[in-house]
């Protein structure tokens, strides 16, 4: 695959839009500065297309400008769905053919975060984006623990229930908050449960990266726009193989 640069107003012309804050009033000054630091990061031209005050002492800019950086596409990395998509009926038969009982699913979303719409999308019977959530599907036993559940509580829960799989979706990104409460909550499942008996362990939210699983110590990590048939298709696959392909069931 061949070397690409931005499309603004013609092809390869390198125009791209970048948006920002600047804890500063705003003026004059302060859009020379917006300029100043979008010629820093390599816009050049670069030219302030909107600017809007944001409470004392901040200021919303838009600016548009030329970069003359290349992408190679062919060494992006991202991870790639690696298991089939599966209809609610699917994944309902194959449960039953190979566990004989209901596979158990616990979410919740860990520390103070108290965004449930994420979690809720993919757990609710509701779904999200025309999918049914996991509550839909008849061999899924779900416990939804809702907001601000500690990690205590939730290896509570998932021992209590048996969980199959552990889901924890995290919105609030502070402070890198959802990559540290996500290595505390593995790090938790580590200590309380044998390697061979641990529950799937799957987080997702709009500020994680794919690639970072094995870094935070989970079995899946799913950004923006993951439906709940793609969470039920992975857990279905990696729960219901066959002893010795993979990870072993929790009990």
């Amino acid at each position: 695959m061949s070397l690409i640069r931005p499309y603004g107003d013609t092809t390869g012309d390198g125009m791209v839009q970048l948006s920002f804050t600047l804890p500063i009033e705003h003026s004059k000054v302060a859009e020379g500065a917006a300029v100043q630091l979008a010629n820093k990061m390599g816009m050049d031209p670069a030219l302030v297309v909107h600017a809007k005050a944001m409470g004392d002492g901040f200021t919303f800019f838009v600016v548009y400008g030329r970069v003359n950086h290349l992408v190679d596409p062919s060494t992006v990395e991202v991870v790639e769905r690696d298991y089939p998509l599966l209809t609610p009926k699917e994944a309902n038969a194959a449960i039953k053919r190979s566990l004989r009982r209901r596979l158990v699913v616990v979410g919740g979303c860990i520390g103070t975060d108290a965004h449930t719409v994420g979690i809720d999308a993919i757990l609710n019977i509701k779904g999200f984006a025309g999918e049914k959530g996991l509550e839909y599907y008849r061999e899924l036993k779900v416990v939804n623990l809702g907001a601000q559940v500690s990690v205590p509580q939730l290896v509570e829960a998932a021992r209590e229930e048996k969980a199959d799989a552990v889901l924890v979706s995290q919105v609030v990104t502070q402070r890198d908050a959802h990559l540290l409460n996500t290595r505390e909550m593995s790090a938790a499942f580590r200590e309380a449960y044998p390697a061979a008996k641990r529950p799937l362990l799957v987080v997702g939210g709009p500020r994680f990266d794919e690639t970072m699983a094995d870094e935070l110590g989970v079995d899946r990590v799913f950004s923006r726009g993951t439906t709940p048939g793609e969470v039920a298709s992975f857990i279905v696959h990696r729960l219901t193989r066959p002893a010795g392909s993979g990870k072993e069931m929790a009990s």
